[in-house]
């Protein structure tokens, strides 16, 4: 077993049958439908680009090229309204829902718009109120 095998024959047959399969049209050759999927597993687990994914799962054009028309075309929206509906039928999604209210607030140096907080702009403005 390799160490990139990252879905077991279980969770691979509950997706299986929803995404692409051959159509038997002329041209390059399918790429492996379970072979791709890992890969995006893989890429979005470990956080790295797509230039990245290890040689095991070929070109890294290849697997974003199935990712970004799987995303276009909904497979992947299918695919998790599927997981979805069937882990709730069987009691084992848990919809609680905790509501932070947080707020996250950026330095005023995080932002790339100009920001003059001193000099002749703020001394012209008090001159012209003082007159």
């Amino acid at each position: 077993m390799s160490r990139f095998r990252l879905l077991s024959d279980v969770q691979w047959s509950l997706i299986a049958s929803m995404l692409p399969a051959r159509t038997g049209r002329q041209g390059r050759p399918f790429a492996d439908a379970r072979t791709m999927v890992e890969a995006i597993i893989y890429r979005y687990r470990c956080g790295i680009a797509w230039r990245d994914l290890p040689e095991v799962f070929g070109p890294w054009q290849t697997v974003w090229t199935w990712h970004r028309r799987m995303a276009a075309d909904g497979t992947w929206d299918e695919v998790l309204a599927a997981l979805t509906a069937q882990a709730d039928a069987t009691g084992r999604l848990d919809w609680s829902i905790a509501v932070d209210s947080t707020i996250a607030r950026a330095h005023q140096h995080a932002t790339n718009i100009a920001r003059h907080t001193g000099g002749w702009v703020e001394l012209q403005e008090s001159a012209g109120r003082a007159a």
